[in-house]
């Protein structure tokens, strides 16, 4: 498993200065004073918004049934589409944006969690905290965390659940990344999941039976999804229904082993992936669905994202490699 990096404390320089005259000392003094009773005043509007949120939170918390597998047996339920989404989802063989998230999330492999500093922070009560994390994903695409007592954003949690989570599609960069934002409630799983929640992280995180998992590690989960903005690319840009991420699947080819597929079929097809392209510099696949892949492409200096569709769909290394051959030796 990755490491957790330490947060270094800043150092704050005085720069030395003339001692300053009496009359100096007593406006300072005026202002100090001032500023004082704005911070108490603040204090004390936010206690009570905290007070609000602790007495609203829920005190037992309902968990989507577990399972052995990543996948719920719920079928997909679509809603309808943004014209420009529809358009761009026919044109560039993309999934529907629901199983396009649920597939991002399944290869994303960290993501940025943003908390809200907690009043023991003081100057810093109330701002957002970004940090990254590793994540799984538990069968209804709920984001599954492995955090530290001691971390600054486990510590927000416990104060305040409300977070956000940015996740990114490997292999991409810049603007031009797909990306989704998830809004919700971040709590610790109670202790009777606490074992299955450490199989679904080991079974993403880890690569062989060795387990990297901290023993003093807390499982959360953000166990109530708000809101969801999806960035695709190739014009999929929208605010998702979180009922309909939740009851989509991913796809099967995603689910088994993404990483290891897109190494194979780099290090096989990497000459004529860029004989197709137009002779590149260089081409690579970045993320595949079981329409099809994308892949980055370079020239010179230049960097771009093309889509590239199967002729049929596909579940596993297997379907691509003969797709894939038959595409390129006709």
């Amino acid at each position: 498993m990755r490491g957790v990096g330490s947060l270094a404390a800043t150092r704050v320089e005085k720069l030395p200065c003339s001692p300053p005259s009496l009359q100096q000392s007593r406006r300072n003094s005026m202002v100090s004073r001032r500023i004082s009773a704005n911070h108490n005043s603040k204090d004390t509007r936010s206690n009570d918004r905290n007070d609000e949120k602790r007495q609203t939170a829920p005190e037992v918390l309902e968990f989507p049934p577990t399972s052995t597998n990543s996948l719920k047996t719920s079928g997909l339920h679509q809603t309808p589409q943004s014209g420009g989404v529809q358009n761009a989802t026919a044109r560039c063989d993309l999934p529907s944006p629901a199983v396009a998230v649920r597939n991002l999330v399944e290869q994303a492999q960290f993501a940025h969690l943003c908390t809200i500093m907690s009043n023991m922070h003081h100057r810093r009560a109330g701002y957002p905290f970004g940090t990254v994390v590793d994540f799984a994903t538990d069968g209804a695409g709920c984001p599954i965390f492995s955090l530290s007592p001691l971390a600054i954003q486990t510590r927000n949690i416990i104060e305040d659940p409300r977070c956000s989570l940015v996740m990114q599609m490997p292999g991409w960069s810049g603007l031009a990344n797909a990306r989704v934002t998830m809004f919700g409630d971040v709590y610790k799983l109670p202790n009777d999941l606490q074992d299955a929640a450490a199989d679904i992280f080991h079974g993403k995180i880890s690569t062989d039976d060795t387990r990297f998992v901290s023993g003093n590690a807390i499982f959360f989960r953000m166990d109530r999804i708000l809101d969801i903005y999806f960035v695709g690319g190739f014009g999929t840009v929208q605010w998702l229904d979180t009922e309909e991420y939740m009851q989509a699947q991913p796809d099967t080819i995603v689910l088994e082993h993404p990483n290891h597929t897109l190494q194979v079929l780099n290090q096989k097809y990497c000459m004529p992936l860029r004989e197709l392209f137009g002779n590149v510099d260089d081409a690579a696949f970045i993320s595949i669905d079981r329409l099809g892949a994308d892949v980055r492409i370079r020239s010179g200096g230049e960097y771009s994202v093309e889509r590239l569709g199967f002729n049929e769909p596909v579940e596993a290394l297997a379907d691509v490699q003969k797709d894939l051959d038959r595409r390129f030796t006709h």
